[in-house]
């Protein structure tokens, strides 16, 4: 199977779990709109999935609601058999990612330093630098 063709699919995955996370998780205590699918990894042969989600919240918050995603998991399953036209419909494994986590704190630290950086002097008296 070509490459350009896996990641069609993985795209397509990703797009449909992520609709169907507030449908399937709406009657859960974790609200569904702190999880975000960053990511699904298919298999060559499409028989397994990878899905990487991020949880917006601390480490306790996250741990539950990868739980509560794990719960679920056969009503993914059923929501890409229904939505997918595949031959087999993949066995999906959900883990955390945290990227975004990452990404926010890199972003937070370029603040702080761009906030302690002095401010550039203006050329006094009109004399080009």
């Amino acid at each position: 199977m070509g490459v350009d063709r896996l990641e069609r699919v993985d795209s397509l995955l990703k797009r449909v779990l992520a609709d169907a996370m507030f449908r399937v998780m709406q009657s859960d205590d974790v609200n569904p709109g702190l999880i975000t699918v960053t990511g699904v990894q298919c298999a060559k042969n499409l028989r397994n999935a990878t899905v990487r989600v991020s949880v917006f919240g601390d480490e306790a918050l996250q741990q539950r609601a990868l739980g509560h995603v794990i719960h679920h998991t056969r009503d993914f399953e059923r929501v890409i058999n229904r939505e997918v036209r595949m031959k087999f419909t993949p066995v999906l494994r959900f883990e955390l990612d945290h990227s975004l986590e990452k990404g926010d704190h890199v972003l937070a630290l370029l603040d702080t330093l761009d906030a302690a950086a002095p401010a550039p002097k203006a050329a006094e008296d009109g004399e080009p630098r």
